[in-house]
């Protein structure tokens, strides 16, 4: 028996195993293991980079046809900023790639996907600034699905400058302060513009099992999983397997 027919029967078996379960809301998924990936083919980092920008178009297909409100990707953190200069200006230049890429797309038009770059933008290079500012103007409207793109990106930052924000609406005089809450830091943090900021599920690939700083308050309730699937090699079984593991655990919120 071919492995092609081994794998469509194992496709149909998970699927049957999740089809009638509970699909998480909101899934957030971290991008990991591209450069290991491309040494394990003797490529440079940047091939590793580049199929994996493009399994990202594999993801939000698969998201799309399950009906997941809401994908947010963390695809490069403040640290990130770390790496040689050449790997990340690759690294811009696919993001720019991408970001250009989305007026085109028909997926976008048809299921009404609101898209938003969240993290420090200014520390972006002025190209893809723009281009972030462009793609969220077009989709500015849709609601039916929401894609964010978590780039220059960390959790701790974020709360810093939710807390800052707050900070100097105290000062000005915008806000007492005895009336801070959770729901006020919440509207604060880069997604707040989502009707449901809190994953359901969080899947990280190529066997790394920590968050790396990813959506640190949101993420305080979510379902972690942690996959040894370096990123490029993600498909549509390892998002169903992630889905099997979510449906299999019980959900009780500190409760």
């Amino acid at each position: 028996m071919s492995s092609s027919i081994v794998y469509g029967l194992y496709e149909r078996m998970l699927w049957n195993q999740i089809k009638d379960g509970p699909i998480p809301e909101h899934i957030g998924v971290i991008l990991d293991g591209n450069r290991r990936w491309a040494s394990k083919f003797d490529m440079p980092s940047w091939g590793g980079h580049k199929f994996g920008a493009d399994k990202v178009d594999d993801l939000v297909g698969w998201c799309l046809d399950l009906k997941v409100k809401t994908v947010t990707l963390y695809a490069f953190s403040t640290e990130n900023f770390n790496r040689p200069g050449p790997e990340v200006d690759e690294l811009m230049r696919l993001f720019d790639e991408k970001l250009k890429s989305i007026p085109a797309d028909e997926r976008i038009r048809t299921n009404k996907v609101h898209v938003r770059v969240i993290g420090r933008l200014n520390q972006l290079p002025e190209s893809t600034q723009r281009l972030a500012r462009a793609v969220e103007e077009l989709t500015r409207d849709y609601d039916q699905h929401y894609l964010n793109v978590a780039l220059a990106y960390g959790g701790r930052a974020e709360i810093v400058d939710a807390t800052r924000q707050i900070a100097a609406d105290a000062k000005a005089g915008k806000i007492d302060v005895d009336k801070i809450d959770e729901a006020m830091i919440e509207e604060h943090l880069y997604t707040a513009h989502l009707p449901n900021s809190e994953p359901d599920l969080i899947i990280r690939t190529s066997g790394e099992e920590r968050l790396s700083g990813f959506l640190l308050w949101q993420g305080a309730y979510s379902e972690l999983c942690f996959t040894d699937v370096f990123w490029p090699d993600f498909r549509r079984i390892d998002l169903w397997r992630a889905i099997r593991i979510y449906q299999r655990r019980e959900r009780r919120h500190g409760g």
